[in-house]
């Protein structure tokens, strides 16, 4: 029987270098939606920011968003589920960073399930590039100083640096919180030189993202195909049944796939979908 369960990271892996899905990847995907395969996507991006880069693709399914911290409902525009970061370990971990000269982007849901990106001044070379790469964007807010409040829902804390600027604040994160908090530290695909060390709920993570996910859909966790490029992905193929990383995935993953699909610049997760459907009669482009 044809798997019909299909979760795919977004950079990387479904989207070329360009952060653009093709246009043979936009057909095949929006063809295999028309024939009734389950296909979504899980992601470090927002709704706002996936959809700016993604929305070619008439997604209809829930969304994973924000590494696991949300499930989202693209067709309702409404929150599924959730898991958020408590006020006190948030504003712990800010006065850490705040000792240490770097101050986050807070990620959150206001009272109205709005999307917030909540920030102080931002003056470091990654911070305005990353706020550059979204220009007119709403979700951002400057303020005097950066907390928690009762009002926000904290989806994840994301700090923008050098990998020496960031280790400090990992390493002690880690031995104040340990398990208490999900902490994941990765190198950028876009700003040059920069990682990205985000801290979020412990269960805040794409593995069991993709278990509530499956649920929402209506499969187990083992009827799942689950693509990916980069570290963050582990989650999702620890626990989906069938695990495939694009070529250009990093080494570790590459050693935890069942099967090596094309890069992302090959249209590595479209050709997959395509030719495990029986081939759904669409010609590349691009």
């Amino acid at each position: 029987m044809k798997n019909t369960y299909f979760l795919t990271d977004l950079d990387g892996t479904l989207l070329r270098s360009q952060a653009k899905p093709s246009e043979f990847t936009i057909s095949v995907l929006t063809q295999a939606l028309e024939q009734g395969m389950v296909v979504s996507y899980a992601t470090a991006r927002s709704y706002q920011s996936s959809q700016a880069v993604a929305s070619d693709i008439p997604w209809r399914y829930p969304l994973v968003l924000y590494n696991g911290a949300m499930l989202f409902d693209p067709i309702q525009k409404r929150v599924l589920d959730g898991r958020w970061l408590d006020s006190e370990r948030c504003n712990t971990i800010i006065k850490m960073g705040k000792t240490l000269g770097i101050t986050p982007l807070l990620f959150a849901l206001d009272e109205k399930d709005n999307e917030r990106v909540m920030h102080e001044r931002l003056e470091r070379t990654g911070d305005l590039q990353f706020l550059a790469s979204r220009p007119n964007d709403p979700r951002f807010q400057e303020v005097d100083e950066l907390q928690n409040t009762a009002e926000l829902r904290t989806l994840i804390l994301t700090y923008i640096g050098l990998f020496n600027e960031l280790l400090p604040l990992k390493t002690a994160v880690e031995a104040l919180f340990g398990s208490e908090v999900h902490i994941h530290l990765m190198k950028d695909n876009y700003i040059e030189g920069h990682y990205f060390l985000e801290f979020s709920h412990r269960e805040a993570n794409k593995q069991m993202g993709l278990r509530l996910w499956a649920a929402l859909v209506g499969c187990a966790s083992e009827d799942v195909t689950a693509f990916g490029d980069n570290l963050n992905d582990t989650g999702m193929f620890l626990e989906a049944g069938y695990k495939v990383a694009v070529a250009n995935a990093h080494p570790d993953l590459l050693q935890m796939a069942d099967e090596i699909a094309g890069s992302n610049d090959e249209d590595g997760v479209a050709a997959y979908i395509a030719a495990r459907s029986g081939g759904l009669g669409v010609n590349e482009v691009g």
